[in-house]
């Protein structure tokens, strides 16, 4: 079995100090070693898919209390295997083979049992990773962009609506890919998918579906999110609520739009041109600021 320490694979302490790591900390890594070695980043490297499922696979061993305990005891177990192979010298090795062979039937050989605990604890270990890696064979490799109509939930299980976001932009040069709308909205929590929708022909801009780790993190992005100066992002709630922040831009935008619950229908697709011309004049606006100054 190859010797892999998953926290190295994280850019993670190992050891003793690594078992103490918050689950918290441990995704914070994986999130920014994901952005590091995804395959949209490294189309030039045709190891890329393997490097980050090695990623992937590491991530899920720690995130898994049952794994990540097996893991621990392993690394314990040949670190105490290193600080014994260190204390014997040679002739201590010589006097302790001498002692087994007199006192074989009553004394425990303590190499073996170190070495049974390790094949026992490995084998678990084991187990664990290949249970882990056919749950992951079920799911993409990685974020790929897909063109989907409908997000209704994963798994069957009914989706948290309050926490998905509908992002508009215009068509054009300056087009969003779903890996690059994740590493923007990670910026404010977990994003558990990114759908690009199918627009009509004759539609002005391009959408997509932002699921959110939560309410809360939907809510933040809401309020904050512009995207590219080059090409804006409109961010509306999926289901706008009384609570929900305005859409706002970093320049002034007029704010004589009907109320985000009342827009349906073509009125909506209105609504969705109006702030996008609207907050492509305001970034063009500060950009011309920018080169005056």
């Amino acid at each position: 079995m190859e010797e892999i320490d998953h926290y190295i694979v994280l850019g993670l302490v190992t050891g003793e100090e690594g078992s103490k790591l918050t689950e918290k900390e441990i995704s914070t890594a994986y999130r920014k070693k994901a952005i590091e070695l995804h395959p949209d980043k490294n189309l030039n490297d045709p190891d890329a898919p393997a490097k980050f499922q090695k990623l992937r696979v590491s991530y899920e061993i720690l995130k898994d209390p049952k794994a990540r305990k097996e893991f621990d005891d392993l690394l314990r177990v040949r670190r105490e295997k290193k600080v014994r192979d260190k204390q014997f010298d040679a002739k201590r090795r010589r006097m302790m083979s001498d002692l087994e062979e007199r006192e074989r039937a009553s004394f425990v050989d303590p190499e073996k049992k170190a070495r049974d605990e390790e094949e026992a604890i490995m084998k678990k270990l084991a187990e664990e990773i290949a249970r882990i890696k056919a749950s992951l064979a079920k799911k993409p490799v990685f974020e790929k962009e897909e063109r989907r109509e409908n997000v209704g939930g994963v798994g069957g299980v009914a989706l948290d609506k309050s926490k998905v976001l509908k992002v508009s932009w215009e068509k054009g040069d300056s087009e969003y890919s779903a890996s690059r709308l994740r590493e923007l909205f990670e910026e404010f929590g977990d994003v558990e998918d990114v759908v690009i929708k199918g627009s009509k022909k004759k539609s002005s801009c391009s959408s997509a579906l932002v699921v959110m780790g939560s309410k809360e993190d939907a809510v933040a992005a809401t309020g904050v999110m512009i995207g590219d100066l080059s090409n804006p992002l409109l961010v509306l709630p999926l289901e706008p609520t009384k609570a929900m922040p305005s859409v706002r831009a970093q320049a002034p935008v007029e704010r004589d739009e009907a109320p985000m619950g009342n827009v349906v229908g073509a009125g909506f697709q209105a609504f969705e041109d109006s702030v996008l011309d609207k907050l492509r004049k305001a970034a063009e606006k500060q950009k011309t600021n920018k080169k005056e100054t």
